[in-house]
């Protein structure tokens, strides 16, 4: 029985019960009524909303005993006040996931609110595959956002939303991780991350200004909740192997080319050294992580720590990373709350000497034993090639790095519909670099101590030691507020923020092979070289957003940004971007109301632009070069300074302007959800070198100003379906295409990019130019082998001379593009880039009792890849692939794709130009969840084990060992020394007590 008391106050906070975030403009309902079924009780006509952080405040009446609370896409929870003054109320998630809650720029919506381009990931589906970064666990789940992965431990994946926006200006996205802005995540601990909020289009990113140009990604990590301590433990160990090999030829086909290549007989010696074999293995993976979380009505924590290795499937290669996180809030009064989050992590990389061993290995003649005790094969002997085994032995490259992270924060609320939160955050990185290079000699055999052409008279040491700091202050003040059917948002604030960075190297040889005494001052002073530098920059913006919606039918957003940036001339260091969002609920007109297939039907629309301020800091100043020689008459040299490099000093804002325009949609109860989309996003006033008049000092005539333009243009398509069929059986399935068409589409004098040097003349094999897609591979088109030595005296010009005097029978062909008789660089043709057509993902979920299945698949289609190892092949004793031994042209053969036995160092041509499409099972994942009940005895909350694949299969037509080739803009797609992907197997835990 319930006493009815005198009025009261009553306070509380709503949330979502999965992720504990606060749902905003939920309505809060007094009831009337008593006993304790509450669908007798009615309402007393009085009530109210939430705020923007999920809190409420209404007055009860002696008879007034209960609260309905509802949201759209939530069930209503109805429930007894009784004594009680402080409710913190969850409700539960209907299937829908245009009314999910979405983070967005300083502060959240709900995403059937949102006009801008956002994708959600939850942390769940981000934690079950063994990966290092959460961005590569993000690869094949967001439409627009293209992950690019290395193998290689302790490396970051490249991020690309909606394509390439800029070609020597930045392009990397930035990631905003609870507060903190950085451009790196590798510190973050899968485990510890909520969600993860992708913002694409320009009125989404607009109230992030310069640093929002290439997209955002707003990670939330996890807090505590009131209640006993709950502790998890979660691990997964396994193994990787290489996931993709390339064959080689043995020696018996190694032997065969070569001499057929050279005219001089190679013996087979009788045995095969595969040199792939010899410097890759199975490798040891293991993750551990242990959080700890809880707290009382007026204060959370949630602690965790983590420990991952891997080895990596190169031997000498070991990356290990040590992590904590503390997230720890108070209430300190119903005005006042606040918070203070923070992160330190430790990395220790011992990198393997992969750059000259892979391409060694590649090249490394089979007939050569690797190793036998201390002794290397000394590969030199037939060819101008080092050890593979001793590359990387004989070198010892360690890199650690240790960062922290924390933001601050305190929110005022002396109205329930105003709020004041000021946060200030700051990430503090140093990195050390050590790379030494052991002494060792050679006696020119075929066993060597050292390895032929790989002697190294003198040891050497180098020292990289650097470090970066910097810090945001964020000032906000948020105005909510609904009255009848309006509902209005208002946020205005100003940020500022501040990098600096410096770094110092130093090289000396003849230091001793002790570890212990590894310091430059030991070895010869008078060979030591020194350099060092540092960069410092900052920001200042002021910013305001409006979201207004009328009846949940009607929704508008606006978005200010004056943004200031120190990198750029003082007469253009402050820009002003807008943007603007408008958004129709369709299925909430009265005329949907038949409309039964139909849950959720939202039209949306935006425009706006960003600015992008990624250049060097001093790009825009004229710098004096000291110790510059000017010759005087009679042959002097006089000893000045000197302008080496002439600047615009006029350098502005690259902008981005882009126009999204999309449909949402939830069908049949809203087990079908979906969107489909289409953007145009063009970037003006890019960076490019543009071609000058000589003047004194400037060597090549070239000035980097603003002249170029990029476009993207594409479309982007989600389908999810979810159903339950029983209590025992659910399941789910979904996918997500994306189209994007990326050109240059003016460089308004601006000079070509030639890039992508490979090969032993490091000849290009890009060119950035109009009408093409950045990093456009641009090389001599092949029209097949010369099958005769009449038919290349055949292949004649205008005036009956041969076009390629110096071929032969058995040679490539190619093509005279302009006519004129001679192959040279004017005949060079575009044919594709890195960038695909389009790009893909698809999972499929299954839930039956306490099992669960998950697969993972992604893929590209459209891209094209630079075989750079085939490429850099320069003699002809080098080794071949083995399907080289087989298809290539002989006399009489026919064979027109593949030439004959030849020296190598080939001109760069399509030949090397492949396709790059493939779609990989990214991730399997098949889990038990264990009951919490033994012998009647509950011993946790909830338990789980598991088995799991990452990079479990690839199909593709490349017959190298990777597609997924980052790199700079204008030279990625080009496999040189590219880590093999790596497939890994393993299983794990999951405990929560």
């Amino acid at each position: 029985m319930i006493s009815l008391q005198a009025q009261k106050t009553v306070t509380g906070s709503v949330m979502d019960s999965k992720d504990l975030q606060p749902i905003i403009g939920a309505s809060v309902i007094v009831l009337k009524g008593s006993g304790s079924d509450l669908t007798a009780y009615s309402p007393s006509g009085s009530g109210t909303t939430t705020d923007i952080d999920g809190n409420f405040t209404v007055q009860l009446k002696p008879d007034e005993i209960a609260l309905s609370v509802s949201y759209l896409g939530y069930e209503t929870l109805s429930l007894l006040v009784g004594n009680q003054t402080s409710l913190k109320i969850q409700l539960q998630e209907k299937s829908n996931i245009l009314s999910e809650v979405v983070v967005v720029g300083y502060g959240v919506q709900r995403k059937v609110d949102v006009t801008g381009s956002t994708t959600s990931v939850k942390g769940e589906d981000l934690a079950r595959q063994p990966v290092l970064t959460a961005t590569q666990a993000l690869q094949g789940k967001a439409a627009g956002v293209q992950v690019i992965s290395s193998g290689e431990p302790g490396s970051s994946p490249v991020v690309r939303v909606r394509g390439i926006g800029s070609a020597i200006a930045g392009t990397a996205t930035l990631y905003v991780v609870d507060g903190v802005l950085t451009d790196n995540i590798s510190n973050i601990n899968t485990n510890d991350i909520v969600s993860m909020d992708i913002l694409k289009d320009a009125s989404a990113t607009a109230i992030y200004g310069a640093r929002g140009a290439n997209g955002v990604i707003i990670i939330t990590t996890r807090k505590g909740k009131s209640g006993a301590m709950s502790i998890n433990y979660n691990t997964t160990v396994g193994f990787k192997n290489a996931a993709n090999l390339v064959t080689m030829a043995n020696s018996e086909e190694y032997a065969n080319y070569v001499t057929q290549a050279t005219s001089n007989t190679v013996v087979n010696p009788g045995f095969s050294t595969d040199w792939y074999s010899q410097i890759l293995r199975n490798a040891w993976y293991q993750s551990h992580n242990l959080s700890l979380s809880g707290g009382t009505d007026k204060s959370t924590y949630y602690i965790s720590g983590g420990y991952l290795e891997d080895e990596g499937i190169v031997i000498d290669n070991k990356f290990k990373r040590f992590n904590l996180r503390s997230n720890l809030t108070w209430d300190i009064n119903k005005y006042v709350d606040a918070g203070i989050i923070a992160s330190f992590s430790n990395g220790d990389n011992k990198i393997a000497n992969l750059g000259t061993a892979y391409n060694n290995a590649y090249r490394a003649a089979p007939i050569i034993k690797s190793k036998e005790g201390d002794r290397y094969g000394n590969t030199s002997v037939y060819q101008n090639v080092g050890n593979p085994i001793l590359d990387i032995e004989n070198n010892y490259n360690r890199e650690k790095r240790n960062r922290i992270q924390s933001v601050g924060y305190i929110n005022i609320k002396p109205l329930p519909w105003l709020t004041f939160r000021s946060s200030i955050g700051g990430e503090l990185n140093s990195f050390t670099g050590n790379v030494y290079n052991y002494e060792f000699e050679n006696d020119e055999t075929t066993f060597l101590n050292a390895g032929g052409n790989q002697r190294n008279p003198n040891s050497n040491l180098s020292v990289n030691k650097s470090g970066y700091f910097s810090w945001v202050w964020d000032n906000t003040v948020t105005l909510f507020k609904k009255f009848d059917q309006h509902t209005v948002t208002f946020l205005a604030g100003t940020t500022a923020e501040q990098f600096s960075s410096n770094y110092i190297k130093a090289f000396r040889k003849d230091v001793p092979a002790n570890k212990d005494l590894w310091y430059i001052g030991v070895g010869d002073a008078n060979t030591s070289t020194n350099d060092g530098g540092g960069d410092k920059w900052a920001r200042n913006a002021y910013l305001a957003r409006l979201n207004y919606n009328f009846a949940d039918k009607y929704l508008f957003t606006g978005t200010m940004r004056y943004d200031g940036s120190s990198r750029l001339a003082p007469d253009n260091r402050w820009s002003f971007f807008p943007s603007f969002g408008a958004g129709w609920v369709i299925s909430n007109e009265s005329f949907m109301s038949d409309l039964m297939l139909v849950d959720i039907l939202k039209l949306r629309a935006s425009w706006g632009q960003v600015g992008n301020d990624r250049v060097p800091t001093d790009a825009f100043l004229n710098t004096v070069e000291p110790n510059q020689n000017y010759p005087f008459g009679g042959g002097i040299a006089v000893p000045g300074s000197a302008i080496t490099q002439v600047k615009d000093p006029n350098l502005k804002w690259e902008t981005t302007e882009e126009l999204d325009v999309a449909l949402e949609f939830g069908l049949l109860k809203n087990r079908l959800t979906g969107e489909i989309g289409y953007y145009n996003k063009k970037a003006r006033d890019l960076l490019i070198n543009v071609k000058v008049p000589s003047v004194i000092g400037d060597a090549d005539g070239l000035v980097l100003t603003n002249a170029a333009s990029i476009q993207n243009t594409g479309l982007e398509m989600m389908l999810n379906w979810r159903t339950k069929v029983s209590e025992k059986l659910s399941y789910n399935f979904g996918g997500n295409i994306t189209f994007n068409n990326n050109k240059v589409i003016g460089l308004n004098g601006g000079q070509p990019i030639l890039d992508g040097g490979i090969g032993a003349a490091q000849q290009y094999t890009t060119k950035t130019d109009n009408d093409q897609e950045v990093g456009a591979f641009y090389v001599y088109q092949v029209l097949g082998v010369f099958q005769t030595d009449e038919d290349v005296l055949a292949y004649t010009n205008k005036d009956g001379k041969p076009i390629q005097p110096s071929a032969s029978a058995g040679t490539f062909k190619y093509q005279d593009t302009n006519s004129d008789g001679v192959i040279d660089d004017k005949d060079r043709v575009f044919v594709g880039s890195y960038q695909p057509d389009f790009y893909y993902g698809f999972n499929i979920g299954l839930s039956y009792g306490r099992f669960d299945f998950n697969v993972d698949l992604t893929g590209v289609s459209g891209n094209k890849v630079y075989n750079g190892k085939k490429a850099f092949r320069q003699l002809a004793t080098d080794n071949i692939e083995k399907d080289m031994a087989y298809t290539r042209w002989t006399r009489g053969s026919g064979i027109n794709d593949e030439p004959g036995a030849n020296a190598g160092n080939l001109p760069a041509s399509t030949y090397f130009v492949e396709n790059g499409d493939y779609i990989r099972i990214n991730n399997i994942t098949i889990s038990y969840n264990l009951p919490a009940m033994i012998a009647g005895k509950k011993i946790f909350q909830n338990a789980r084990v598991f088995l799991t694949g990452q990079n479990v299969f690839t199909f593709k037509q490349y017959s190298g060992f990777t597609a997924e080739l980052p790199d700079d803009p204008t030279k990625a797609g080009i496999e040189k020394n590219a880590y093999p992907t790596s497939r890994t197997i393993g299983a794990g835990i999951n405990f929560t007590f």
